[in-house]
């Protein structure tokens, strides 16, 4: 007997309906989607009839929708999360995304999937998920491909891995550096992005190392060069980050990704898409020509310099070449280019981002709105493509389902069946006396083409079979094939029992819900158990001692608000394993905020504490 196919899943952030419907349009095989509250992108709320939307759209095509309810939450707010978690799952998503543990003492009828923010670095954590009944473990951004082998070896739970776009300098979940400047909270969905700040390098007496750089922004993440080793370290869901991007760049990022993720599936007999349709746009993606800080596979291939991006947080696009000449009239590059008319272009002058636009090209000679800084030998980067921007808006989007007609005749019926790609099958029958065909092949021509007019539908007519060819109106026929394929989508989106749901889960002896044990005794304020029904989970998980939160704690003296994975030593070429030159204790500091760096080089990450006590007013910030 052989084995099922591994599904694969192509999974995209949809800001709201309409973004969700871009990304599945684009080829996405699962979204993610934040509700009206509890998700950890404040401004990327959803009405729960928004929600039903995405769903209902989704389904169609075998599409899974999955909710962020991924913020920490606390003892007052645990009654209006499960009634809004409960309303979420009777829209029909199938799963929810969460961070806190209060989730699982819920009663919750669904598949819970571990968010990045619970810490899913190492076999045991993701094991441990696992054995607490979680169908997914989302890990960190940070982990290489050896440790991804590592967990997988370790259990078989879906591996959900990061491939594009921002990346959380600090342990998501872990991080506490907004929370130490303000009362906003990353784990509450309202960080304040503290890592693209500019902050000087001292040591302990105070003395500048490095001046005024970002010194904790990292490149973008993206690993499209990577996705076959993803797949056979067995990655399941490959997540494209961007709950709050907009339309042009999802459109864009997904159908890169698509067309990636099929050439590496094709190349493996043993899996397959987990959701059908073919998309067509009418544009080329390019990964270059949406926002970007810079491509990064980070640590990927292991622990590395070159990650970080000290000019500058923001992005700058793709390399377009080097300014060779400069006057009055304009600049000319070294190499040939396609700038245009009301492009974005910038470069880096005196450490920091300079941006413009493009006002005229003549030949080989550019014209920029402005020329503050433009000096001979610069790199030239456009961060926005105006004409390319334009096609992806512009372009014209769609997916379909491949289906087959049959078309049987009979003296006074005729019954039009429709089977689609995944075999689901349909027959429409309407009374109609029909006569002998004067000329078959005529009339078969005309029957074709009236019958592969699938319209506006999500459908594809692939083929088409007839069957006693007779002569009927075309109107008749033309009625049938809308009433069918109009029935064959319906059949698609089955109704949403709730109920049924309810009672089928609860059931479920794969599904039943066990008390594994932790793999500690003891819980950290930054473990953040902020309630009493997670406290109780993790006291049933054989946890003894559980400290006091950070996250709602009123200081945060000698505590670690940052544990990284990325090193500012290593960064700079001053490793403590190679002999540096810069010896002591290192320090970064924002305005009043100074902050001590602790380097762990057994484990080889970077800490990051408050250099003495640093007040911190309760958090309750909501979303």
């Amino acid at each position: 007997m052989s084995q099922p196919k591994r599904k694969i899943e192509l999974l995209a952030p949809a800001k709201d309906f309409q973004t969700a419907v871009d990304a599945i349009d684009c080829g996405a095989d699962a979204v993610y989607i934040g509700g009206a509250k509890f998700g950890a992108r404040y401004a990327a709320g959803n009405s729960l009839e928004d929600i039903r939307r995405t769903v209902e759209y989704a389904h169609r095509y075998g599409v899974r929708v999955y909710a962020t309810l991924n913020t920490l939450l606390f003892d007052d707010e645990l009654e209006e999360a499960e009634r809004l978690a409960k309303e979420i799952i009777k829209t029909g998503v199938d799963a929810l995304i969460v961070q806190d543990m209060a989730y699982c003492r819920m009663d919750l009828p669904i598949e819970l999937h571990a968010s990045t923010q619970t810490n899913c670095t190492t076999p045991e954590r993701v094991k441990f998920f696992e054995d607490a009944g979680f169908a997914r473990a989302i890990l960190e951004r940070s982990l290489s491909l050896e440790e991804i082998k590592t967990i997988r070896k370790a259990s078989s739970i879906e591996l959900e891995a990061f491939v594009h776009g921002a990346i959380c300098v600090g342990h998501s979940g872990r991080c506490f550096l907004s929370r130490s400047m303000s009362e906003r909270s990353g784990n509450r969905g309202a960080c304040t992005q503290p890592c693209r700040l500019t902050y000087d390098l001292t040591d302990a007496d105070r003395n500048i190392i490095i001046k005024g750089k970002h010194l904790l922004s990292v490149r973008d993440l993206d690993l499209s060069a990577r996705l076959g080793e993803m797949l056979d370290a067995g990655v399941t869901s490959f997540k494209i980050e961007g709950r709050l991007k907009e339309r042009t760049y999802v459109r864009n990022i997904v159908s890169l990704y698509r067309q990636l993720l099929d050439r590496e599936i094709a190349k493996r007999p043993d899996c397959e898409r987990s959701s059908v349709g073919r998309s067509t746009i009418e544009f080329t993606p390019n990964a270059l020509r949406s926002f970007t800080r810079g491509a990064s596979e980070y640590f990927f291939d292991g622990k590395v310099r070159g990650v970080a991006s000290f000019d500058t947080p923001k992005a700058m696009g793709e390399q377009i070449g080097t300014i060779i000449k400069s006057d009055r009239r304009g600049i000319i590059l070294d190499r040939k280019h396609d700038l245009a008319t009301g492009d974005g272009v910038c470069f880096i002058a005196q450490g920091a981002l300079v941006g413009t636009s493009v006002v005229g090209v003549e030949g080989e000679r550019v014209q920029l709105n402005r020329y503050d800084g433009v000096e001979v030998g610069m790199e030239l980067f456009r961060n926005y493509n105006r004409l390319f921007s334009q096609a992806v808006e512009r372009s014209r989007i769609k997916r379909t389902i491949s289906v087959d007609l049959k078309l049987e005749f009979e003296d006074e019926k005729i019954t039009l069946t429709a089977t689609d790609e995944q075999g689901i099958t349909t027959s429409h029958s309407v009374d109609c006396p029909t006569e002998e065909a004067l000329n078959k092949a005529k009339g078969e021509e005309a029957l074709r083409r009236q019958l592969s007019r699938s319209g506006d539908t999500i459908f594809e007519v692939r083929n088409i079979s007839i069957e006693n060819l007779r002569f009927a109106p075309m109107s008749v026929i033309a009625e049938l094939r809308r009433d069918t394929l109009d029935s064959l989508e319906q059949s698609r989106v089955a109704d949403y029992d709730f109920e049924q749901y309810l009672a089928s889960f609860i059931d479920s002896t794969l599904r039943h819900y066990r008390k594994p044990l932790y793999p500690t005794k003891q819980l950290s304020p930054q473990d953040n158990v902020t309630n009493r029904l997670a406290r109780e989970f993790y006291a049933e998980c054989g946890v003894e001692q559980i400290a006091a939160p950070l996250e709602l704690s009123e200081d945060f003296g000698g505590e670690c608000v940052m544990v990284s994975s990325y090193c500012i030593r290593r960064e700079i070429g001053q490793c403590l394993l190679k002999n540096p030159t810069l010896r002591g204790n290192l320090f970064i500091e924002h305005g009043t905020h100074r902050y001590r760096l602790d380097f762990d080089c057994k484990r080889c990450e970077m800490r990051v504490v408050p250099d003495g006590q640093i007040q911190n007013a309760k958090c309750k910030m909501q979303n």
